[in-house]
């Protein structure tokens, strides 16, 4: 007989009591707790019992779900997928050997992984009548602006994986969104270049692959660094999911009504679009095209330190992680094999970003407040260096964060507990007042 791990077979006999202090009256709600991480009140009943619901702007104090996929400790910098530390991933597997993970919740035997690379490989190519779809966005129309389109529009190609009762049909749906996605992202960097689509080759690698649709032309034979390809697989890795962010509560959000996969992943690409989330790695390019040199450096980093100033240091510190980011360390790495892969030893940006790293880590204003170098830090600077321009950096942060759309879309649809989203809200607006017709409205 399996164990039961759901919360309310963790719920035993503690409990939090709420007293109003208008009426007196007591009410008591259970205290439930999950593998790791902090106890928590399940309100569930608190509207019934009490005529009052909580007011959580963010829902930064509000578990929405129950999840077996990701863990995160941001007090200890520890990120976990199904229970293995990301560094352990980040290290030892593919990307596909991840993205198996996070969907099945173990890690691949050989034959496994097999038969999901084969899966995955041969769902690569997209329905040749996308072509006419792309042509109808601007040649200037971000890439965003055309996966979330391409995305949102697979539906209306794929009919035999739209039903989420299905659990065969979400399966492919699942396959062929962490397939496809490659190459619509690749599509919409070639046609804002005007250059010819690159249709996936069965022979390579995702990333591999990936990255040659990407560079490549049919005008000659193109070769992938394997320093290359497995840096794109350790960026893909680290940004496969994290936990319920805004793009992954949005496709819980909008898959708690129903709504098909292909919308629901839409949905979380147009969230991820945000600066405040997928941007951040554009935006380090941005601050560093502002510093503009070394000579600069000391007077932005005072800037930083000046609270009245409103320019910040972008890549540095985390909302989740108060200590480091796990991925951080292993990105840093991947950063310099890449720049010495690549034997870039005077490129400006790149140079301004390796010493605006060591001053920061050196700084005792940093260090203290442990604003050390963030995932997306060290990202833009690889996707800088491989000529990637930064209107695509958050396209290749979809790619990645896909499976973990995906896989957290499949864990929601399949729990007995799920119901529609509907937060409650603060009205702060005008009290009843009585109409009054047109004809008397002064």
């Amino acid at each position: 007989m399996s164990q039961d791990t759901s919360a309310a077979a963790r719920a035993a006999n503690a409990s939090v009591s709420l007293v109003d202090n208008t009426s007196g009256n007591e009410a008591s709600f259970p205290l439930i707790g999950g593998t790791d991480g902090p106890k928590v009140i399940d309100i569930r009943k608190l509207y019934a019992e009490t005529g009052y619901f909580t007011y959580d702007p963010g829902f930064v104090s509000t578990a929405s779900c129950e999840s077996k996929i990701t863990f995160i400790d941001g007090d200890e910098g520890i990120l976990m997928h199904r229970g293995y530390m990301i560094e352990d991933l980040a290290e030892n597997c593919d990307f596909l050997e991840v993205c198996y993970l996070l969907l099945y919740g173990e890690l691949p035997s050989p034959d496994q992984k097999t038969k999901f690379v084969n899966g995955i490989t041969y769902h690569t190519m997209l329905h040749e009548q996308l072509h006419n779809f792309y042509r109808g966005f601007r040649r200037d129309a971000h890439p965003m602006a055309i996966m979330c389109g391409v995305v949102g529009a697979l539906s209306a190609f794929y009919h035999d994986s739209t039903d989420i009762a299905d659990p065969h049909q979400r399966m492919v749906a699942s396959y062929r969104l962490v397939a496809k996605m490659p190459t619509i992202a690749a599509w919409a960097y070639k046609y804002s270049l005007g250059q010819p689509f690159m249709y996936p080759r069965n022979d390579l690698t995702y990333s591999e692959d990936f990255i040659r649709m990407m560079f490549a032309t049919p005008c000659e034979e193109y070769e992938v660094s394997p320093v290359i390809s497995k840096a794109m697989d350790r960026i893909l890795i680290l940004h496969a999911d994290h936990e319920q962010n805004a793009s992954t509560s949005t496709v819980r959000l909008a898959g708690s009504s129903g709504a098909n996969p292909f919308a629901c992943i839409a949905a979380g690409i147009a969230s991820l679009w945000g600066p405040a989330h997928g941007g951040a790695n554009e935006a380090v390019l941005n601050m560093l095209r502002e510093v503009r040199s070394k000579d600069h450096i000391t007077e932005y980093l005072a800037r930083a330190k000046d609270k009245d100033d409103p320019f910040r240091l972008m890549g540095f510190g985390h909302r989740v992680y108060k200590n480091h980011d796990p991925r951080a360390t292993i990105m840093r790495k991947t950063c310099h094999e890449v720049l010495d892969e690549l034997d870039i030893r005077d490129e400006p940006l790149l140079d301004l970003a390796m010493e605006l790293e060591r001053i920061a880590l050196e700084d005792d204003y940093f260090v203290e407040r442990k604003l050390y170098p963030n995932v997306d830090f060290y990202s833009g600077i690889i996707f800088q260096a491989l000529g990637i321009p930064t209107t695509m950096f958050t396209v290749l942060f979809a790619v990645a964060r896909t499976v973990g759309w995906v896989a957290q879309w499949n864990e929601m649809v399949e729990d007995p507990s799920q119901k529609i989203g509907r937060p409650r809200q603060i009205y702060t607006g005008q009290a009843r007042r009585p109409f009054v017709p047109i004809a008397q409205r002064g």
